[in-house]
């Protein structure tokens, strides 16, 4: 019974020190890059699918492992985070450092398996989210930006893995993605302001829940909109969009757009944490339908 109970507890730790929601939804992204970019020149595999979604998690995992070591104290001072592994104490650093270690070598091993830019954007994407922008949260606003980079790769990164190359293709995925995490984040600091106050992180980029957040929320948004569309206009090597694609991905853009314009409205919590969902059920129906839009 004490080994069930201690199976059960370990998994449950581990789901939460890599956070396997964020992890799967990161890996998602990668996957969808990765039907995006095979053709005839670069066959599809179901092997490579696999590698991708393990290293791609080993990486990510291992950099919320290494997130969550570094912000272990300021982790105790949340109600959203004081139950983590680390800060209840049922995890050790040392246990937890480890672990990172493993993942991440774990990771770079497959993804350098796949091909080796594979393995160097995994790589690049670690050290920025580890040695840049954990720490850079407790001193400035502008961590959102530095995290953008490492949480724009992984679109990208499955284009990379099917063809083996960075082009115009992958570069606007990962600019997709880049611009999708301002409103996405913001919003999250937002109606997690108090929270994060605690523990001194400036997520918001004026500092404060104002008309002026608000207003950079719509604009990034919008910036958004422009980039998902971009692949109709022929710019964008073998990365297209239709004319029914591109009119989805608008009245996607435009629901969002929606909610960023009721935020910047009413600027209640409520209205940042509808933001929030319909940012993430954008990212992913978008994706989705760049996908169907490949194959029909």
């Amino acid at each position: 019974m004490e080994q069930i109970k201690n199976k059960t507890t370990f998994f449950t730790d581990f789901k939460e020190i890599t956070k396997a929601g964020l992890a799967i939804s990161v890996v998602f992204s990668s996957l969808v890059g990765y039907l995006l970019g095979f053709s005839q020149n670069h066959p599809f595999s179901w092997i490579t699918l696999l590698l991708l979604a393990v290293g791609g998690y080993c990486m990510v995992g291992a950099s919320n492992v290494f997130n969550q070591v570094i912000e272990k104290d300021l982790d105790a001072l949340m109600e959203r985070t004081k139950n983590r592994p680390l800060p209840s104490g049922r995890m050790s650093i040392n246990k937890a450092l480890t672990f990172g270690f493993i993942l991440t070598c774990i990771g770079l091993i497959i993804l350098y398996s796949i091909n080796p830019k594979t393995a160097m954007f995994g790589a690049i994407s670690i050290f920025m989210y580890v040695s840049l922008y954990t720490p850079l949260k407790t001193l400035t606003p502008l961590s959102v930006f530095v995290g953008a980079f490492p949480g724009a790769i992984p679109f990208m990164l499955g284009w990379v893995a099917a063809t083996g190359s960075f082009g115009i293709e992958a570069g606007t995925l990962f600019l997709i993605q880049f611009f999708w995490q301002f409103p996405h984040f913001w919003a999250i600091g937002w109606f997690l302001y108090d929270d994060y106050e605690k523990a001194g992180f400036f997520m918001l980029p004026t500092g404060k829940r104002d008309s002026k957040t608000a207003i950079q929320i719509i604009l990034y948004t919008f910036w958004l909109i422009v980039a998902s569309v971009l692949p109709v206009f022929g710019f964008t090597g073998r990365l297209t969009l239709s004319g029914v694609g591109v009119l989805a991905v608008l009245m996607l853009g435009i629901w969002m757009l929606f909610y960023a314009l009721k935020l910047y409205k009413n600027r209640d919590v409520i209205s940042a944490k509808k933001l929030m969902l319909v940012s993430v059920t954008y990212i992913t129906l978008l994706q989705i339908i760049y996908v169907i839009d490949k194959f029909i």
